[in-house]
């Protein structure tokens, strides 16, 4: 009877063992010198990469940089705007290298370090998704560790990148960005334009009737009535130095050309963009992100994961469009608890 009880006992703690070593190889702690070891050949650029992409008018050469090296997890950001840059995502570097997430930070055509052929015609929808395509194929990206998050009009890139290629994704992440422009639209007008002061809404819809969005009112109307309770809630005197620096550089032919001359409400050539029925379609496990006081309901961006096949819901109480700064805690605990979870098997992740 002793011999049998060893013998259970040993091949219990085999057992044990063993799972203790799949745990850890399928989640692997990455020492710091292996993470941050920079393996390029040749003369070091701090992780900086030209890409040269092809486009129906010529070549260009687009901006990115890495911060970080895991070959289970890549990050590529995609910023919005249409026309900021990369540097308002700055303060992922305060959360997700530590967690060993490799970031890879990226100036779309027309946007910051990257060329700009000031041509309204190169500022298409399909021809960004293309150059998304090109840059994942420069930078070795794929399906085992290509993580792909759009923020605001970076979400409708991800998102229309995920219908034609989800195939090279490990996970997608669309952050404080609605699948459908008409009802972001009919959002604004239905609910945010109701928070107005009604003098402060009149003077506002005025001023846009005369198409006189120049007027230094305008912005000075909409900055501690709109941006200021749903773009970012930090005092306006106190907003974060990457997120005025990176508003500052907009390009605002692309912003124009593509969502108009204002956040308040949209135009341009994304005026009746809407992929509500095709979210179905998307099998890539995926995470919608929402908050409060967001520009862009929070009940339609929890509805856009119960429509995807594998979707999680990360809601920030405390968010507006900018939630990765005025709820940050949430923001990154569950941004980062999301990518672990998929990069360990997980397809929906509870948040």
């Amino acid at each position: 009877m002793k011999k049998i009880a060893l013998i259970i006992i040993a091949l219990s703690t085999c057992l044990f063992a063993c799972k203790q070593a799949d745990k850890t190889s399928a989640s692997p702690e990455i020492a710091l010198s292996t993470f941050f070891k920079d393996s390029v050949a040749g003369v070091k650029t701090g992780g900086i990469q030209m890409v040269q992409i092809s486009t129906p008018k010529g070549k260009f050469n687009v901006w990115t940089k890495k911060i970080g090296n895991n070959p289970k997890i890549k990050l590529l950001l995609l910023n919005g705007g249409p026309g900021a840059t990369h540097e308002y995502f700055e303060c992922m570097e305060s959360f997700l290298p530590a967690e060993g997430i490799e970031l890879i930070y990226y100036d779309q055509l027309g946007c910051g370090n990257s060329d700009n052929p000031k041509d309204t015609a190169m500022w298409s929808l399909p021809r960004y998704v293309e150059e998304v395509e090109q840059v994942r194929q420069a930078l070795k990206l794929d399906s085992s560790n290509f993580y792909l998050l759009g923020h605001s009009w970076g979400g409708i890139l991800a998102a229309e990148y995920a219908f034609k290629y989800q195939k090279n994704l490990k996970g997608l992440v669309i952050s404080n960005m609605m699948m459908s422009c008409p009802d972001y639209g009919k959002y604004a007008n239905e609910v945010l334009a109701k928070q107005f002061d009604p003098k402060v809404l009149a003077r506002i819809r005025a001023i846009e009737a005369k198409g006189d969005f120049t007027n230094p009112e305008y912005m000075g109307l909409l900055m501690p009535n709109f941006y200021g309770k749903h773009i970012c809630r930090i005092p306006l005197d106190k907003w974060p130095e990457p997120l005025n620096r990176s508003f500052g550089k907009i390009n605002q032919s692309l912003y124009v050309t593509m969502q108009g001359p204002s956040e308040f409400g949209i135009a341009g050539k994304l005026l009746k963009w809407d992929r509500v029925a095709d979210l179905p379609k998307l099998s890539v496990p995926t995470l919608s992100i929402g908050g409060e006081f967001d520009t862009m309901d929070p009940k339609h961006m929890q509805m856009v994961a119960g429509k995807v096949q594998n979707g999680s819901y990360l809601y920030c109480p405390k968010g507006s469009h900018m939630s990765m700064y005025d709820d940050q805690e949430t923001y990154m605990t569950g941004l980062i608890k999301f990518i672990k979870g998929v990069n360990v098997g997980e397809k929906k992740v509870a948040l």
